[in-house]
């Protein structure tokens, strides 16, 4: 019935048989319907701005603890700082030496290449701290030793020079220091325990800062030692 609602014109322009025109109109009403679903998928839509996220806040690295000091005795501290000490006896290589401020005994004797082997090292305190300006004599006859505990060790030099000639507050043991007037035993033992602590005496006049000493004993040491 198809070709009979045809209008007339068309059946004569394009010589359609009714099956064929039927087919036609079956195909445009298929295009029409994809052409309309298309557009409607492809219709504009409202769309949400994103939401704002915060950032999370960035964990600070945990602070790296500082190492303790290798081996049974801390390594000299770094910087400019530098101590000058002579070093003489039997070692290898004796002469003046200059090495990093807070080396030890044992670090002087390595620069100096080493104690020889007749060399007698019992006494010395090689964990000592050097002092800038000191002596260090290793294994010769006559040379004073100090305790282990006295803060100077055998073959750094006696603490004084014999009559008339002031006290070394650098190498002097704490029977050497008993013998000053007006010091004992336990005034000594506070001098020696101030010379390791801050590193020696850089003038006589530090010895105001010991426990022990005021004013008149200060002026009672002060020409019977140095630093």
């Amino acid at each position: 019935m198809l070709h009979e609602r045809t209008p007339v014109w068309a059946q004569t322009r394009f010589g359609l048989e009714p099956r064929a025109l039927a087919a036609l109109t079956v195909v445009l009403l298929v295009a029409a319907g994809l052409a309309g679903g298309y557009f409607w998928t492809g219709r504009p839509e409202p769309v949400r701005a994103p939401e704002l996220v915060r950032a999370a806040p960035v964990a600070a690295a945990p602070a790296t603890p500082a190492g303790p000091a290798v081996g049974s005795a801390a390594r000299p501290a770094a910087g400019g700082a530098r101590v000058i000490v002579d070093v003489g006896g039997k070692v290898r290589r004796p002469g003046v030496l200059t090495l990093p401020a807070g080396s030890r005994v044992a670090d002087a004797l390595r620069a100096a290449g080493g104690a020889k082997p007749e060399a007698d090292l019992t006494g010395l305190n090689r964990a000592r701290v050097l002092f800038d300006g000191e002596q260090v004599l290793v294994g010769l006859p006559g040379t004073p030793v100090g305790g282990s505990g006295s803060g100077s060790g055998a073959g750094s030099g006696s603490g004084g020079g014999g009559p008339g000639v002031p006290l070394s507050l650098n190498t002097a043991t704490v029977e050497q220091l008993d013998t000053l007037p007006g010091v004992g035993p336990v005034l000594a033992r506070h001098i020696v325990d101030h010379r390791t602590e801050h590193g020696g005496f850089r003038s006589v006049g530090e010895l105001r800062e010991v426990n022990g000493i005021g004013e008149r004993r200060f002026a009672d040491l002060e020409p019977l030692v140095r630093p």
